[in-house]
Order: structure tokens, then C-alpha cells, then sequence
């Protein structure tokens, strides 16, 4: 009778052991899980957590420099949740989010057809209209095998990155639009202004103003860091060549 209580006392002890290393097991997995989220993942949560830091900070200094101009003219301050939905704050911040997606877009649609010898991220010049063509083709092929589509499926997948920044340019120049518009309502009816309709005002100067000071910027960068990406490294990084590269390699 002891001798039969002792060995289920032992059965429950193994069985304890047993049910210990399962949950440390499934505790491992899942902590491995979570290391490669983290690492596979790692540049867009860096870049999301940069995103918020600046928004964050964008917010509370515009907030800032609001009520500032706002005491200046003998107004009342107002609080951050209502300087937030102001067109003022809207308007900066779309007119910014317009010029990134308008310079995404137009690289993404660029590097597909121009070359720059040289830049890590420009096809080789070099290689024959017949050759490219031939390789195009045996990648169209290749996914619609993959994917399962007929020709135009296939046709909008393979143009999908520029039409999907296209997609948000457009958003993004329509949100900037109506925020600007409401900004400068603002601003005309404290000078006892009418205030302008949305037509108007996209034909105004100062709307396109906002655009283009953007604009050029990107378009500046842009095209700085592909000449400079011929002549500099960056190792390891995929946006440069390899440093024992030459200069005259064009393709990372």
C-alpha cells in the first residue's frame, strides 16, 4: 500500500517534471518567436518609432509656436487636442507626407526605366533592350505561376509599388489641400477677409508654394545621395555598393 502511494507519488512527480518542461519549451519557442519578430522586423520598428518621436515633436512645437503668434495678436491660446485638428497642423503635415510619397513614387517608376552608372540601385546600362526584355518576360511568367492571375492581375502586381505610392501621393496632396484651405479661412477671417473655397485656393500661390518648397528638397536628395552612392560606402548597408567595389559597378 506505502510502496503503491510512493510510485504514485512518483508518477506525479514525473508527470510534474514533465508538464515543467513542456511550459519551458513552449516558453522557449516563444521567446524565439519574439527575438525574430523583433530582428526581422527591426528596421521598420525603428523607423516607426522615429516617425512617432517626430510627429510628437512636431506637434507639441507647432502647438507651441500657434499659441505664441496667437498672443501676439491678442487671441486665446488653445489646447493641443484643438490646435491637432486644426487645418493649420493638417496642412503641415500632409504637405510634407505629399512631397515623401510624390519622391518614393517617382524614383520607384525612374529607376524602372533611366540608369545611372554607377548607383548601387540602377540597372546595368550595359545590358541589351533584347536581354532585359527576355528577363521581364521569365519574370512575368514565373508569377503568374506563383500568384495565380491572368495577365492583368499580373500586369497591376508587377506595377503595384508605384501605383500604390501614387495612391497615397494623391491622399496625401487631397489631405494637404483641405487642411491648407482651412488655415488660410483662418487667416482671412482675422483680417476680415472672405474666406477662400477649395477651388480657389488651389489656385492659389501659397498653396503651391507649400507643395514646392517640398518638392524640390526631395527631389534634391534624391538625387545627392544617388551620385554620392557611386563615389562613397556605407558597409553592410544595401543602399551601397560593397566597399571593395568600384566605382564603375552599377548594381549593388
Amino acid at each position: 500500500m506505502g510502496e503503491a502511494v510512493k510510485l504514485g507519488g512518483k508518477r506525479s512527480g514525473h508527470k510534474s517534471a514533465a508538464v515543467r518542461a513542456g511550459t519551458f519549451t513552449t516558453r522557449f519557442h516563444s521567446g524565439g518567436m519574439q527575438r525574430r519578430f523583433w530582428r526581422d522586423n527591426g528596421l521598420t520598428i525603428a523607423l516607426l518609432i522615429l516617425f512617432a518621436f517626430s510627429i510628437g515633436g512636431h506637434a507639441l512645437a507647432g502647438w507651441g509656436a500657434n499659441n505664441e503668434d496667437r498672443l501676439e495678436h491678442g487671441h486665446a491660446v488653445i489646447g493641443l487636442m484643438a490646435y491637432l485638428a486644426s487645418g493649420e497642423f493638417m496642412s503641415s503635415v500632409f504637405e510634407n507626407w505629399e512631397s515623401e510619397f510624390l519622391q518614393m513614387g517617382t524614383y520607384v517608376v525612374l529607376t524602372a526605366y533611366l540608369f545611372q552608372r554607377g548607383s548601387p540601385e540602377s540597372d546595368d546600362p550595359d545590358v541589351s533592350p533584347s536581354a532585359r526584355k527576355a528577363a521581364t518576360t521569365r519574370d512575368l511568367k514565373a508569377a503568374r505561376q506563383r500568384i495565380g492571375g491572368g495577365r492583368l492581375v499580373v500586369w497591376l502586381y508587377s506595377k503595384s509599388l508605384g501605383l500604390a505610392m501614387g495612391v497615397l501621393f494623391a491622399a496625401s496632396f487631397v489631405l494637404h489641400l483641405i487642411g491648407s484651405t482651412r488655415h488660410a479661412a483662418d487667416q482671412a477671417l482675422d483680417h476680415g477677409q472672405a474666406a477662400p473655397t477649395i477651388l480657389q485656393h488651389l489656385h492659389s500661390a501659397s498653396f503651391w508654394f507649400e507643395s514646392f518648397q517640398n518638392w524640390q528638397s526631395e527631389f534634391l536628395s534624391t538625387a545627392v545621395l544617388i551620385v554620392l552612392a557611386i563615389f562613397l560606402r556605407q558597409e553592410n548597408s544595401p543602399e551601397s555598393k560593397q566597399v571593395s567595389d568600384p566605382n564603375s559597378k552599377t548594381g549593388a
